[in-house]
């Protein structure tokens, strides 16, 4: 019996040595997979999401990341790059935002523009300004600067800029030819805009209904922007809708809305060729102009863009829409995510494959300026007479808006102060100082 008992203590003693030697070489070799010389190596996960950021099936989803991670680890050898695969962007904010919550977040990720402030807000994304400003091989100066400061966030810079699209103003050139309206040339205005308008807004069939419009889908945003308006301060505590600027764009889009007697033209109209002027993204002119499956939304009409037309007191701008990439705050690899952010973001190579995969555009001017894209343009017949020029100068001075707490909401609340003085009876300028004090009022209830 004691016999038995004295086997049954070595036998348990024997197991809990062989747990922990397991546990010891768990730990050691966790250890030496962080140590390049050891053979092991650093793994970096990268959240995506596996559909087009621009809303267009294009069949290349990973392409670009795979075939940087491919040249990115055959120059880190101690770095390993994994990606999660399969999220929807639809869904992306909701599983990154779990992922934080469980503290399983990817070390590097993709940042879509419409998020990117909710999770900056929230202090998720991890604070780039130490390493841009150890990094002497950083340089921010070779991104475009609109595109650059889309990454920052009440002054600190969250993100490094991956891809863009500027707005731009496309026209349906065929309407204009039976007009026998020229085509405005990239420095067009306000007045040229509001002439084209009237003149093409008409009854074409004779039935006593206008069914030929001048524009659809521009706002009042759009209007600020190229009237030199902006409409909060950077800190987002003062609304500045009393600017005359201001003033000078509500009355132009008052004008503009006339023209239609208060219609309101659907979108649809414009790519059934019943619309002059529809402002969008450059990436939806590059995924209808060129699509490779070959399926045209608008068909029917000859069509191409501009720049967006200028205010009095502004210039021929718009709004720029910027994939970013960012840092998980709580990352333990920030020095291989920061690099591997440099990679996607700077690499001509990663860079030039946008245009070959994507609808949108380079955040590198030397890249979209450069021979090969200038050859990929020319040689395309679908792209028209697109001038890089202009596409290079719409996003280097492109708009670029404050970043501050809840401010999504406070341009709904601007929203609803403009369409409330369009909307007015009474004087337009009372009117403008009313609604500019509401908005005030919700702004200062938000400090």
């Amino acid at each position: 019996m004691m016999e038995h008992e004295t086997e049954r203590k070595y036998g348990i003693r024997a197991g809990v040595c062989a747990l922990l030697l397991l546990v010891l070489w768990t730990v050691v070799s966790d250890v030496y997979k962080k140590i390049p010389c050891f053979g092991g190596k650093d793994v970096i996960t990268v959240g995506v999401f596996s559909d087009s950021y621009w809303e267009v099936q294009n069949g290349h989803a990973y392409q670009i990341l795979e075939d940087a991670i491919a040249r990115f680890e055959e120059q880190c050898p101690g770095v390993q790059v994994t990606y999660v695969s399969g999220i929807m962007k639809e869904d992306y904010s909701e599983w990154l935002s779990e992922q934080i919550m469980r503290g399983t977040a990817p070390d590097v990720v993709f940042m879509p523009g419409e998020h990117f402030n909710d999770f900056a807000e929230a202090g998720a994304l991890k604070d780039l300004t130490p390493f841009i400003e150890k990094d002497e091989e950083f340089h921010p100066e070779t991104y475009y600067t609109s595109a650059y400061e889309y990454g920052t966030y009440e002054g600190i810079q969250y993100a490094l800029p991956y891809e863009c699209a500027p707005k731009l103003m496309f026209v349906n050139k065929s309407i204009l030819t039976a007009e026998g309206i020229e085509m405005p040339g990239d420095e067009w205005t306000w007045d040229d805009f509001y002439r084209i308008c009237r003149q093409v807004t008409k009854d074409t069939d004779g039935n006593g209904t206008v069914d030929q419009f001048g524009v659809v889908g521009y706002t009042w945003e759009d209007a600020f922007d190229s009237n030199a308006v902006r409409l909060f301060d950077e800190k987002g505590t003062e609304c500045r809708l009393t600017d005359p600027k201001a003033g000078e764009a509500i009355a132009f889009i008052e004008r503009m809305e006339g023209l239609n007697s208060g219609y309101s033209v659907p979108d649809k109209e414009f790519a059934l060729g019943n619309v002059a002027f529809q402002p969008m993204l450059f990436s939806e002119y590059r995924a209808y102009k060129s699509y490779p499956l070959s399926i045209k939304k608008y068909t029917g009409f000859e069509w191409d863009c501009l720049r967006m037309p200028a205010g009095p007191a502004g210039a021929n701008v718009s709004r720029l829409d910027t994939l970013t990439v960012a840092m998980n705050a709580s990352t333990v690899h920030a020095g291989q995510a920061w690099e591997l952010m440099k990679f996607l973001t700077g690499d001509p190579a990663v860079q030039s494959e946008i245009f070959d995969y994507s609808e949108g555009v380079s955040v590198q001017k030397e890249i979209v300026e450069s021979e090969k894209t200038r050859v990929l343009f020319t040689d395309n017949p679908d792209t028209g007479n697109l001038s890089l020029t202009m596409l290079s100068e719409a996003v280097e001075q492109a708009v670029v808006v404050p970043r501050f707490h809840d401010y999504k909401e406070a341009v709904a609340e601007a929203d609803r102060a403009v369409r409330a003085i369009l909307d007015s009876s009474s004087n337009i300028n009372m009117e403008t100082i009313i609604q500019n004090r509401n908005v005030n009022n919700y702004l200062k209830s938000k400090q």
